[in-house]
């Protein structure tokens, strides 16, 4: 495997949903490519330092990235402050969220050095989020969901915001879907895991789940308690062989 040292980082701005402009930060490996292109949708803590850096990893291993800020019409201010403002407004509408994805795919799409591939990776929101997007638009190529929290919902947890749970969208997700999972996590729990994974068969999914004893929720964010480097370094190795298998190098 290729690692590309040299990178170029950048900001770009982006028509999102209903036109509203929004910043994406964009990393690409030096050299000509082509490139297979991941866009990262952000998890609820915001468009983070640990986002921006795992925009920078995918670069290293050679695929342009691209992560956008879905929480900037909540204005501008320290991450940690803009989400905790968008998480006491009960979160980001769905259908904006899926507006704003469809912005950074497109703008991945045009690149003259993308080799025509496009994944998604989330974690936490982030990941419940590519799932959704997966199966209402048909552009992207694979799809990781890192322990996606409320893809199964209650009647109860729908609102404007949120009308549609996502495993009740999975007869329509259009890509191949990864999902990393600790069992101590309880967001999703481990029954909600086996309910996703019900409905993926149901429906005849091309899909891999994996779940991890002694991890719970963020088993990968370095920055946290919640940190487990082995079941963290062994995930890393299974998503890039997923978009390996699905986008090419």
């Amino acid at each position: 495997m290729s690692f590309y040292r040299g990178m170029t980082c950048t900001n770009v701005t982006l028509k999102g949903d209903g036109g509203t402009p929004i910043t994406a930060y964009v990393a690409k490996p030096e050299g000509k490519g082509p490139f297979p292109g991941v866009v990262l949708i952000h998890h609820l803590p915001g468009w983070s330092e640990l986002y921006i850096e795992t925009t920078r990893r995918f670069a290293h291993h050679g695929y342009m990235a691209i992560c956008a800020n879905l929480y900037e019409r909540a204005g501008e201010g320290n991450p940690d402050d803009v989400a905790a403002r968008v998480r006491g407004e009960g979160g980001i509408p769905d259908a904006q969220m899926v507006g704003d994805t469809a912005a950074a795919v497109a703008w991945m799409r045009a690149q003259p050095e993308n080799n025509g591939k496009v994944g998604l990776y989330g974690s936490c929101s982030g990941g419940r989020h590519a799932v959704i997007y997966a199966s209402q638009r048909q552009d992207v190529d694979a799809v990781v969901d890192m322990w996606g929290g409320r893809v199964v919902m209650g009647a109860e947890e729908l609102n404007a915001k949120t009308p549609v749970a996502p495993i009740d969208m999975t007869k329509t997700l259009s890509a191949p879907l990864l999902g990393l999972f600790g069992n101590d996590d309880r967001a999703p729990s481990p029954e909600q895991v086996n309910q996703h994974e019900a409905a993926l068969k149901q429906h005849g999914k091309d899909y891999e789940f994996h779940r991890y004893d002694g991890a719970g929720h963020g088993f990968n964010y370095w920055h946290r308690p919640l940190y487990r480097p082995e079941q963290a370094m062994d995930a890393w190795g299974k998503v890039f062989a997923f978009f390996g298998k699905h986008l090419g190098r």
